[in-house]
């Protein structure tokens, strides 16, 4: 996974970006109008979100439109799954930790 993908995606309206266009394309106009940003400020975040290939950008007309690139996404998943599996294993450890402790104060 890239750092460029987690540096923009710390940005708090980056992020809320990212959430309106799961539900679908929108253009920078309509990002603008839900987040409250005036559009040269959700212009710059779309920007940053394009460079590190989290979106993509169509032009129809004058309007541009803006969505998801899923594979950055799909990679992002990939690379949080092996922490999810490290974490799975201890759980599952102390699990067993506990109930023979559970069994050894039991007689």
């Amino acid at each position: 996974m890239k750092t460029t993908t987690l540096n923009a995606l710390a940005e708090p309206n980056r992020l809320q970006i990212i959430e309106l266009l799961r539900e679908g394309p929108l253009t920078v106009g309509e990002i603008a109008d839900r987040l409250h940003l005036r559009q040269p400020q959700a212009s710059k975040h779309l920007k940053v979100l394009s460079e590190a290939d989290l979106v993509e950008v169509r032009a129809d007309a004058n309007r541009r439109i803006y969505r998801l690139r899923p594979e950055p996404f799909m990679e992002m998943d990939a690379w949080l799954h092996t922490f999810r599996s490290m974490w799975e294993d201890r759980f599952d450890r102390l699990s067993d930790y506990l109930n023979q402790l559970k069994k050894s104060d039991y007689p």
